[in-house]
């Protein structure tokens, strides 16, 4: 009896601490990945409010479903929101995690795009 006790008792202890560091990775963003692209205004959307009570989407009106490329240079497309329009033509990083996807986005130089990506866009200083 005793030992069924002991069992049960390190079961939900290793199950609650599996718990606690998933949801501390969960939230401190590591595993997370940078994806490089370029905002093009024809591919934004504006997202109205579905009119629930909670709003998962966090208030962020428009929504962009861009091709973007990791340090790689391999290709996803990503769509992420934004509490606004964007600049055409601008260069971005997404800082993306796999459950929670977009977790930041920041605008970039084309200089500062890993080679492998810059080879898929024009610079605009040649142009």
């Amino acid at each position: 009896m005793k030992k069924k006790v002991f069992i049960g008792i390190g079961t939900v202890v290793i199950i609650t601490l599996g718990f606690i560091c998933f949801c501390i990775w969960l939230l401190s963003g590591t595993g997370s990945t940078y994806y490089y692209s370029q905002i093009d205004n024809s591919k934004v959307e504006q997202v109205e409010s579905k009119g629930g009570v909670i709003d998962f989407k966090g208030g962020l009106p428009y929504s962009y479903t861009l091709l973007a490329y990791d340090e790689n240079g391999k290709e996803k497309e990503i769509t992420f929101g934004t509490s606004r329009e964007l600049k055409e033509g601008a260069f971005i990083r997404l800082t993306v995690m796999p459950v929670r996807g977009v977790l930041e986005w920041n605008e970039v130089q084309y200089d500062e795009l890993p080679v492998t990506v810059q080879s898929n866009y024009t610079n605009p200083v040649n142009e």
